[in-house]
């Protein structure tokens, strides 16, 4: 058997995998100062900054020691981090490398125990076949061959993190609201409103039109529309023969000079290639009426029991105006204008769900989030063509938990070779026939 000592075709990822796994690591492992060493437990992979894995425990000698371990090819990459210097990594508790040419020590300059590690070259080239693969995703050829319920249980996972990802951008929305849900909600609804083509104008308009101003108004649709349209700077071009566009610009002169608004760039909006029922215009009118129709909307959302309720409040229609027009000026067929179940499915996918799950972190109510992941079990499959190539490899989603949770999967882990660090893939790793 070959093993690897200087020359290495692949990173750290590996000594990660090895020791998360333990697969090629056998007894009577010794330090670089000959004292023996039993690994009590691993720790935890960290994959932000700091030490590799948390909270291991490792006896060395006679002496069991909890603390955090690190990981490089070459020792001496302790130094080149620098993390001689930095208190982060005083509490690391076992240094693992392949090759040890320099000892490393704390902040103290107190020496810390090495393991000098061996492994079959084979892992490398196992690794390289799947993550060179060239299919769609590196384990495309084999994801069949991996025990079900290791597949469920990771893709379960992958939700967890999603939505743990989502509520970081939460918590940061309502930290920039200064600490105002219901405001942190309406600007990532508005965003929705926008759908992806819209999205940046959409949220810009959210963001120079606080929920408090349009509040004031709540009471009076034309008042709102006539802030909303003023402040995306769809007013500026006034029909000469719209009077209803002409109203709106008159009173939204009046309330910008009374609010103090600055209306955002037109020429953010698009209107290309869009169907005319998703134009920037018909969008907005259906966010005045809800705004119209509802108060305190995010507390109310998360309080109903049923994704019909929600849809029942999120439905809406337009002002009359907006039922013989698609734009300004240009009257069409009469039409009842009402916002679309995939748009509704948007807003309870992307807002309600994550604000939901966030806010019961952010509260310690765990039935919150709970009913954030019973809802994404409730909506149905997504259309995209990563889903699509799932299903053509035998995963075949069968909700919106499934299809969201794939999405974060094909991103951060497929689309980036992490394959060591994927369930499925270190378990089509664990399955080779390496052995020492």
């Amino acid at each position: 058997m070959k093993f690897v000592y200087q020359q290495l075709t692949m990173n750290e990822a590996i000594l990660h995998f090895i020791w998360k796994y333990k697969p090629y690591i056998f007894n009577g492992l010794k330090t670089t100062n000959n004292e023996p060493i039993e690994v009590i437990d691993a720790g935890v992979y960290n994959s932000n900054a700091g030490p590799d894995f948390f909270n291991a425990k490792v006896k060395v000698g006679n002496t069991l020691w909890a603390g955090n371990v690190e990981m490089h090819i070459n020792s001496s990459d302790w130094f080149n981090h620098n993390h001689q210097t930095d208190k982060n990594y005083d509490n690391v508790i076992l240094h693992v490398v392949v090759k040890n040419d320099k000892q490393a020590v704390t902040s103290f300059g107190n020496p810390i125990p090495t393991l000098q590690i061996k492994y079959p070259l084979e892992i490398e080239t196992e690794l390289l076949a799947i993550t060179n693969s060239g299919s769609w995703i590196p384990c495309a050829g084999k994801i069949q061959e991996v025990n079900p319920f290791t597949v469920k249980s990771w893709v379960e996972k992958m939700m967890v993190e999603r939505l743990e990802q989502k509520t970081e951008l939460v918590n940061q929305t309502v930290k920039d609201c200064n600490g105002s849900w219901e405001e942190a909600f309406y600007r990532s609804v508005v965003r929705c409103f926008g759908l992806k083509v819209n999205a940046l104008p959409a949220e810009l308009l959210a963001k120079s039109t606080p929920l408090k101003v349009l509040a004031k108004q709540k009471d009076n649709l034309f008042q709102l529309e006539a802030i909303l349209f003023g402040q995306s700077s769809l007013l500026d071009k006034a029909e000469a023969d719209d009077e209803y566009q002409l109203s709106l610009k008159i009173e939204f002169n009046y309330l910008q000079k009374k609010y103090n608004l600055t209306p955002i760039d037109v020429s953010l909006w698009k209107f290309l290639r869009m169907r005319p029922a998703a134009f920037p215009t018909i969008r907005i009118a259906q966010l005045a009426m809800l705004t119209h129709k509802s108060s305190s909307l995010f507390s109310k959302l998360i309080e109903v029991d049923s994704y019909s309720e929600m849809v029942s409040m999120l439905t809406v229609n337009t002002s009359e105006y907006w039922e013989t027009h698609y734009t300004f000026g240009n009257k069409s067929t009469k039409l009842n204008k009402q916002l679309g179940s995939q748009t509704i499915e948007t807003i309870v996918l992307n807002s309600v769900i994550p604000f939901m799950f966030a806010y019961g972190e952010s509260r310690g109510k765990p039935e919150l989030k709970e009913k954030a992941l019973s809802l994404l079990e409730k909506l149905p499959v997504e259309k995209n063509s990563t889903i699509d190539g799932f299903k053509n490899i035998g995963f075949e989603a069968q909700s919106a938990f499934d299809s969201q949770a794939l999405l974060y999967l094909k991103t951060n882990y497929c689309d980036t070779r992490k394959c060591i660090f994927c369930n499925i893939g270190s378990s089509i790793l664990l399955k080779s026939n390496i052995s020492l």
